[in-house]
């Protein structure tokens, strides 16, 4: 992207902005393209959004990596994490974060949100030890009664919240069953597109004022390749089975409750060879008969090559969607870019690049790898090729700074096994050792939490995002505690010269930096002072377009900075 189109672009968003703060009675809804919609408090000043350089940034612009792990149990008719039936689930989600991973993808059913939504009794008996986990007890006993499934994981939201581990959310079936992510689409003979997208918007709504959960995966791997079980395509069409139309559906009514949260979209399994003579309606050909196939084959949700003709349009929300491959080795199956001495360059040629690498390499979106792992030892991979892929897809994804969830906590994942092992009780200390260097750390080895506030961890080993970058919060506290706003920390740190300064222009929110951050706190403030005050200081940085007082055009005039256009000594403009 050129430097005008940025710039044009980041105008838009300020125009826009304005547009919906500001209306002829002078206030109006909160701002919502793709920044912090409320004023940063302990459960609003961690969402996040895509920028301009498709990096997935904080509410001041900063980057961050999203480093977690998968932990499935909800999706199932356990209504619960796997492995609480046999460990305590608080003692779990610890070890989870002080071993460094600052995400957590948690796999449910359409079925179970409506449950939770309505609710519902549990269909299925809650599989947790009551022994070992008197906290998930009715009478907070050993022995006592189970818990609702929905106590149970409110309990789960509030005990990351104290770890620092922020939630994506992943609709990974229809209706709850070991084997539900084996159907191909989002909805099924039980559960329609409607009743999913009524779960999607009741979850997204529910939880609009807790940043602990930050991210929702609208479906789990869509697949199919017409072979009369059920098929995602991806097109222009608005056909039940268009992915990409129900995709945009699905962000819609999950962005209408909370424009905060990022919209997770992943691939579908094949795509036609159109220059080949290929369509959606081709057949899929015996391929022990036939060298030839009218289609591009991938895994289950990695194929995005309908996004470079089709991309995901969210409208004004934009800046929410991030892209979700899912990648797996030649121990899942034996796929044809794996019979070889494979190479990163040969993944790339063969595989990788078309399919779905494209995206990050022509900086068109950020990605999540949803799904990545597998067995590392001797005995599942006796020639080390599963763990070649593996070692080669991590360092790809350190280098391209991909955000990743790795597959999976959970030890019972059969063709992949997990961290944990013998019943949930230890460690898989080879397989974490191979993953730990895909964790965002600092070079010293301190773990990274994307809350503003909360380290990661209690081990002492994890930092918060503003002591990684260099704010004043740095409690290493295990429970949230209100954060200090850079309005109230420059309040506070006034000194009796209040005039603003040639370096100190555009800089609103008094932390040093002129970024997008500077251009919200200014269009909050012109919506409502009492609520979204500026200090003096900021005020008087603020004011930064020639024009005596404050302004939208000021906040334009900031991000006019940010793209480049003119220079932050340019201010105040003459």
């Amino acid at each position: 992207m050129t430097r005008k189109n940025k710039l044009v672009r980041t105008g838009l968003s300020a125009v826009s902005a304005a547009a919906l703060l500001m209306t002829a009675s002078g206030i109006s809804a909160p701002l919502s393209v793709g920044t912090a919609n409320a004023a940063p408090d302990e459960y609003h000043d961690d969402w996040l959004h895509v920028n301009e350089n498709a990096e997935i940034v904080d509410m001041n612009g900063d980057p961050v990596w999203l480093t977690g792990c998968n932990w499935f149990g909800y999706n199932v008719t356990t209504q619960v994490f796997d492995g609480v039936w046999s460990r305590n689930m608080h003692e779990m989600l610890n070890e989870m974060a002080d071993h460094g991973f600052n995400l957590l993808r948690v796999p449910m059913s359409t079925q179970i949100l409506l449950q939770w939504m309505n609710g519902d009794p549990d269909p299925y008996k809650v599989k947790v030890n009551e022994w070992k986990n008197p906290e998930l007890t009715v009478e907070g006993i050993e022995g006592g009664t189970i818990k609702y499934s929905f106590d149970i994981w409110n309990q789960a939201v509030e005990w990351c919240r104290e770890n620092g581990i922020k939630i994506m959310i992943d609709i990974h079936c229809a209706t709850t069953a070991s084997n539900g992510h084996q159907y191909p689409l989002w909805y099924d003979s039980n559960y329609s597109t409607d009743d999913w997208l009524t779960a999607l918007a009741w979850v997204a709504d529910y939880y609009k004022d807790d940043d602990t959960i930050i991210a929702i995966d609208l479906k789990n791997e869509p697949h199919g390749k017409n072979d009369g079980q059920g098929m995602a395509k991806w097109d222009d069409s608005t056909d039940e089975n268009n992915w990409r139309y129900a995709a945009e559906q699905g962000a819609a009514a999950v962005l209408e409750k909370n424009p905060n949260l990022l919209i997770m979209v992943e691939g579908i399994e094949v795509y036609p060879k159109f220059d080949e003579g290929g369509t959606w309606d081709s057949q899929p050909v015996d391929y022990s008969r036939y060298p030839w196939s009218p289609f591009y084959g991938a895994w289950w949700g990695g194929n995005f090559r309908g996004a470079r003709d089709y991309p995901v349009d969210l409208g004004e929300y934009q800046s929410q969607l991030v892209y979700s491959p899912h990648d797996y080795g030649p121990l899942v199956w034996e796929q044809d870019w794996f019979k070889k001495d494979f190479t990163r360059e040969t993944l790339l040629e063969d595989y990788w690049y078309d399919t779905w690498a494209y995206l990050i390499e022509e900086n068109i979106s950020p990605l999540l790898m949803g799904e990545w792992g597998g067995f590392i030892d001797e005995e599942h991979d006796p020639t080390g090729d599963n763990t070649k892929w593996l070692t080669i897809l991590r360092d790809y994804m350190i280098e391209k700074h991909i955000h990743h969830t790795f597959w999976c906590f959970n030890e019972n994942s059969g063709d992949t096994g997990g961290l944990l092992t013998n019943d949930f009780q230890d460690w898989d200390v080879d397989k974490y050792e191979l993953v730990k260097p895909a964790l965002w750390q600092t070079n010293d080895g301190k773990f990274i939490s994307l809350d503003h506030t909360i380290p990661l961890g209690q081990s002492g080993n994890g930092i918060s995002l503003s002591d990684y970058y260099g704010g004043t919060v740095t409690q290493p506290t295990t429970t949230a505690v209100p954060v200090t706003t850079t309005t109230e920390a420059a309040a506070s740190a006034e000194t009796t010269t209040i005039s603003g300064s040639q370096d100190s222009m555009g800089d609103a929110n008094c932390d040093s930096k002129v970024n997008m951050a500077d251009a919200v706190a200014v269009l909050q403030n012109l919506a409502n002072s009492s609520k979204y005050s500026l200090s003096e200081q900021g005020e008087k940085n603020a004011d930064c377009d020639g024009s005596s007082g404050l302004t939208g055009n000021d906040a334009i005039t900031i991000l006019r900075v940010e793209a480049g256009e003119i220079k932050q000594t340019d201010l105040p403009l003459k």
